[in-house]
């Protein structure tokens, strides 16, 4: 891939993370800044890092598979690797401003 290719990739992958919701928080998890890195290969295979809100997250299970799901189903996607990380933990200062402002933080 082009790193062209691999821009309009990222691209959408991330469109389509911002489908994809934390069940307890009505902001999707790419403006919450639950995406801490989308590493995109040559053939294609995607590698996500991201934390969840807190380490005891009713959704710890089911929302990386939900990421996983979503990036896969993206034509041009090889392969989609979803790693849970909690260093650095998210802070709610990693919240765009628009859903800063959906939940009156801002």
């Amino acid at each position: 891939m082009t790193p062209d290719e691999k821009e309009e990739l990222r691209e959408e992958v991330i469109a389509a993370l911002q489908d994809v919701y934390d069940p307890e928080i009505p902001v999707d998890i790419y403006k919450l800044g639950l995406i801490y890195n989308i590493d995109i290969s040559d053939t294609a295979d995607v590698a996500i890092r991201m934390p969840l809100t807190t380490p005891y997250c009713p959704a710890a299970q089911s929302l990386p598979d939900q990421v996983k799901k979503k990036t896969e189903e993206i034509e041009g996607v090889n392969s989609a690797e979803v790693e849970v990380v909690f260093d650095p933990p998210w802070t709610t200062a990693q919240m765009d401003d628009a859903a800063k402002l959906t939940l009156n933080i801002l």
